[in-house]
């Protein structure tokens, strides 16, 4: 198994995973944790295997979670992945840009 690369959030893709743990976690605290376990998991492949998953708007990647409506946007640099967006499916695509 290939070393992880430590990754870094945006301070706005952290905000969207709060808001989206804590909307789940108002609806059901079982939904809350299978929610936070599944961003970990994907967190967790995205440093191990950044470059697999398919390129996405403005040099970034996308990581789509399967029972989530939400995805993964990031970046690979040299020494780190970096989130920047904790994108719901429904939000308009590329919202995040500005933070590049």
């Amino acid at each position: 198994m290939p070393p992880a690369k430590p990754y870094h959030f945006h301070p706005e893709a952290w905000q969207e995973f709060e808001t989206a743990d804590n909307w789940y976690r108002q609806q059901s605290p079982e939904t809350s944790i299978r929610f936070v376990a599944a961003i970990y998991d994907a967190l967790e492949d995205i440093a191990r295997w950044p470059q697999t998953w398919p390129a996405h708007l403005h040099g970034t990647r996308k990581f789509v979670l399967q029972k989530f409506p939400y995805a993964v946007i990031y970046r690979e640099k040299e020494s780190a992945v970096q989130i920047l967006a904790i994108a719901h499916g429904h939000r308009r695509p590329g919202y995040w840009r500005g933070r590049l």
